[in-house]
């Protein structure tokens, strides 16, 4: 029996390489920019980034000081990608040497407000949201000869998946948008200070802490469950790189006083990641807010399930869809090296097809071939001479690469592609209409930045896949274990979790999908009262259902973690902007964007962030709502910061899961790696070979 199966058709894609790859440019993010292109760029005097992780989630907060050396006042644009999941929830600009914090308006508002302020001639600032892409700010003026200074944070969940957690800090672009690479003059040089501390606190132990391209940060355990990693350019002294002759950002740039001066790059992502003990259970932790005991709560459940689900072996049928427009000139050759070493790991019953396309779609072999060696060699070849051109019909490739499954094998595609679709079918809905028609498994690795995650994960939800997210930074390996696990053993479908004994409300999300090995839940919703509550998580693994059961209490009053309700709005208007791409813009699903953005001060495709003077706040009338919510979340923040980590898990007298969770360094069902494997390695060291080099974008 094939225990990916449900009774119905169901094949498995595997989509490896992703919807905007960007293989070629790593344009530094971060960036202020004169909006009067005439003038030259303005200096970044320092960058300073603090990062904490606690209870399940990441703030990160940001600040930078540019200098203008012009001799008139300007404005300026300052932008960074958009963080996975990242809710920006404060911006703040030093006025008269005072810092002030933006409100949250309906988008036009916002900018009606910005433009009168700074027709005025008085300070501002705007903080706006480019789709999936980025955030953009504005800021006037920047006074001739003198520094600004600003303050970004944002929020966002951080899991851990096998026992590794991650964190990105973005820093490259991504280099899909053609009118903003044709804007920029990029100044990714910090001149003076360039600082990035992250705090991790873990009531589960962790092993090691490691930043695998910043080998120079600096790394110590400040006790149990707490880590402290530190890269800062600013110091006197050589950085470790630099004393080991590596050069991974920095660089000495001469010396004043005794002290060494350097120069930072912003143009590489920092990624972190920290490793949990071997042997942890399975567990359910509960993270709640609930100021008032007679009012609603809010609560984030995090489910780590243990290592139930089983390897699986059998022979499989690999549709390889391949990129070949204009944006792969100068990287095809290293992409048909990793197809042709890809073909030569199948296993003797395994098949394969090869799709290209660029403004259409063709299929290179004749239906399925057998991975014999004389057909590895021959269309391997035919892989090798082919010659990129035209434009990315994205739709086109993977329509074609979904004919012909046979129901009675398991089937993956392996999708490489380096740009957004610009050609043909673009529409989301119609993706999900293809994918859905299909009854297929679409499993998604996307890369870059500017990423459109949206219709990645919208995707992978429909067709209860998997989604991860690649940087160049990435740990490759590790990256490729954990892939490797999620498509080698089997998984829980059609996953639903049930709360009985306590009212709660407004979950999301609201439709799971799959659970796969090593993957985490996380539920944030609304609650009302307080006590004991039965938690059923229910499945179907090869077709058999599951269920694990616990119960445990919901607080009467919880007051450590206010950031939740802003999480918990952010996943909710995620979701409703999914609706908006499938369904077009209703007025009731832009409203309630609108409504949730202004209650919970976020900055959406449909709100902004203004700053402007305090007086003028009062003048206009705009109520200070998001500066009351700041000052609630700092404060918990520093009664959270003074002391140890806390155990948030609650099934202890009533465990849910009776095994031990998934690790990376446990058998994962076989020593060689699959095709795929070899594919997605081939295919993540060809991005980080090239990152540096720029390409038309197809």
């Amino acid at each position: 029996m094939n225990i990916l199966r449900t009774p119905t058709r169901l094949g498995l894609i595997l989509i490896l390489a992703f919807f905007t790859l960007w293989y070629s440019v790593a344009d530094a993010a971060g960036l202020l920019t004169p909006a009067d292109r005439s003038l030259p760029e303005l200096e970044i005097k320092s960058h300073d980034v603090e990062v904490t992780i606690e209870d399940g989630y990441a703030i990160t907060r940001v600040e930078q000081t540019f200098h203008n050396p012009h001799t008139t006042d300007l404005e300026a644009i300052y932008s960074f990608p958009v963080p996975e999941h990242g809710a920006v929830a404060e911006f703040t600009v030093w006025i008269d040497g005072k810092p002030v914090s933006g409100e949250v308006l309906e988008k036009k508002q916002a900018r009606k407000v910005y433009e009168e302020e700074k027709a005025a001639g008085r300070d501002a600032g705007l903080t706006e949201k480019e789709s999936y892409k980025t955030f953009d700010v504005s800021v006037s003026p920047v006074r001739a000869g003198q520094e600004t200074r600003i303050r970004l944070v944002y929020l966002q969940p951080a899991q851990v998946d096998s026992g590794i957690g991650r964190y990105v800090y973005p820093l490259e672009e991504g280099g899909v948008d053609e009118q903003k690479l044709a804007f920029w003059t990029a100044n990714e040089k910090v001149r003076e200070r360039f600082s990035f501390r992250l705090k991790l606190k873990s009531a589960w132990p962790v092993d090691a802490l490691r930043a695998p391209s910043h080998p120079q940060a600096a790394i110590s355990r400040q006790g149990e469950g707490e880590w402290d990693l530190l890269i800062d350019s600013g110091s006197s002294g050589p950085q470790p790189s630099q004393a080991n002759g590596a050069d991974e950002g920095t660089q000495q740039t001469g010396s004043s006083g005794g002290l060494q001066q350097y120069v930072y790059t912003l143009d590489k992502d920092l990624v972190i990641y920290w490793r949990q003990a071997d042997g942890l259970p399975g567990a359910v932790e509960l993270i709640a807010h609930k100021p008032d005991n007679s009012k609603r709560g809010t609560f984030m459940m995090v489910l780590t399930p243990g290592d139930d689900l089983k390897p699986i072996t059998e022979g499989s049928d690999w549709i390889f869809v391949l990129d070949i427009s204009g944006s792969m000139n100068g990287k095809y050759a290293s992409l048909a090296d990793g197809v042709e070493r890809a073909l030569k790991g199948m296993r003797p019953n395994d098949r394969f097809r090869i799709v290209l396309f660029n403004t259409s779609a063709q299929e290179l072999t004749s239906g399925y071939t057998a991975a014999t060696p004389e057909n590895v060699s021959r269309f391997a070849d035919k892989v090798a001479r082919i010659q990129p051109g035209q434009s990315t019909n994205l739709f086109a490739g993977l329509s074609l690469g979904l004919q012909r499954l046979d129901a009675d094998r398991t089937s993956s595609i392996v999708l490489v592609t380096d740009g957004v679709a610009n050609v043909g079918e673009t529409k989301q809905r119609r993706f999900l209409e293809l994918v859905e028609q299909k009854d297929v498994r679409l499993f998604t690795f996307i890369m870059g930045n500017s990423a459109n995650r949206p219709l990645l994960e919208v995707l992978t939800k429909a067709s209860n896949g998997f989604a991860a997210s690649i940087s160049n930074s990435d740990d490759i390996v590790g990256q490729l274990l954990l892939a490797k696990s999620k498509v080698t053993h089997e998984a829980m479908h059609g996953v639903e979790i049930d709360i009985d004994g306590i009212r709660t409300a407004d979950l999301t999300p609201a439709q799971i999908g799959s659970l796969y090995r090593g993957q985490q839940l996380v539920v944030l919703g609304h609650y009302w009262g307080s006590g004991e509550a039965d938690i059923t998580l229910k499945g179907k693994i090869s077709g058999t259902k599951t269920e694990y059961r616990t119960r445990f209490a919901f607080p009467d009053r919880a007051t450590d973690n206010p950031e939740l309700e802003r999480l918990w709005a952010y996943a909710t208007i995620e979701h409703l902007g999914s609706e908006i791409e499938d369904f077009g813009e209703k007025a009731d699903l832009k409203q309630a964007i609108v409504d949730l953005g202004v209650e919970y001060g976020l900055v959406t495709d449909y709100t902004s962030m203004v700053v402007m003077r305090d007086e003028m706040f009062e003048q206009r009338g705009i109520e200070r709502r998001n500066k009351k919510r700041l000052a609630i979340e700092e404060s918990a923040r520093q009664q959270r910061a003074q002391r140890t980590a806390q155990s948030r898990r609650v099934d202890t007298s009533s465990p849910m899961f009776s095994s031990n969770r998934a690790t990376t360094r446990r058998s994962s069902g076989g020593g060689a790696f699959a095709p795929l494997d070899v594919a997605l390695l081939l295919t993540i060291l060809l991005v980080m070979a090239l990152r540096s080099k720029r390409g038309l974008h197809g």
